[in-house]
């Protein structure tokens, strides 16, 4: 396995990917697949959003292509392992080695899920075989009715430490949200307080967290911009 993952990494160009990937794309790209990092929850953990219900993959191919959006997610894990948890450590006084995810499912219907389950499918094998152990809480919040029932179907494939892990909520989500992220660290639109000016980038593209702070940053730097504000 180990050998499988070193391998994996050097053909996909992982030492060098933060220097040599430019996902020039992602603030059009944002617009029809919201995916975000956003200051911390309550434990320290840097907080991931996904707003899988708003995805608009048609539009998204006239943009970019699904290797880039995977290339996209390794920089992003990349960064994750090598400047926002260093930087959360930091800001939290602890080792911090997990993130804390919060996917939207509000308006997903069955022909944007299916539109976009090959990338979810490679994604999730990707996240599985050469990033394990990064998923500290996972919530699904707006989840359709009938969901939880399926998902029941799926447990026992499951590993049991990864169940534990998740929570599927429907649209009274909020308070189940805020017991984890403080509501300073909870965007509006989730039920918080954190506003987002959008001459800065606005929640999609502002990437506000300790990862940013000069006080919060050791040698390795601060966490690359992933294209460049015009």
């Amino acid at each position: 396995m180990f050998e499988n993952c070193e391998k994996w990494r050097k053909d996909f160009g992982c030492a060098t990917i933060l220097e040599d990937f430019h996902y020039d794309e992602k603030p059009l790209v944002a617009k029809f697949y919201p995916q975000y990092y956003h200051k911390m929850d309550k434990d320290g953990r840097p907080v991931y959003f996904e707003e899988l219900g708003a995805v608009n993959l048609t539009e998204m191919h006239k943009i970019t292509t699904e290797e880039r959006m995977l290339k996209n997610l390794v920089w992003e894990y990349e960064s994750v392992v090598r400047f926002r948890l260093p930087a959360c450590s930091r800001a939290a006084g602890t080792l911090i080695e997990t993130s804390c995810t919060v996917m939207d499912l509000k308006g997903i219907s069955i022909s944007s899920a299916y539109s976009v389950l090959g990338y979810v499918r490679e994604a999730s094998f990707i996240s599985q075989n050469y990033y394990p152990e990064r998923m500290g809480k996972f919530y699904l919040i707006n989840a359709p009715f009938g969901f939880s029932t399926a998902f029941r179907l799926f447990k026992p494939f499951l590993d049991p430490v990864t169940v534990s892990k998740i929570f599927i909520l429907g649209s009274s989500y909020q308070k189940d949200l805020l017991k984890q992220i403080p509501a300073e660290n909870l965007p509006v639109k989730f039920g918080g307080k954190s506003v987002v000016d959008e001459a800065t980038g606005g929640l999609y593209l502002s990437d506000i967290g300790p990862w940013r702070d000069p006080k919060f940053i050791g040698p390795e730097g601060e966490a690359p911009e992933m294209f460049s504000m015009k």
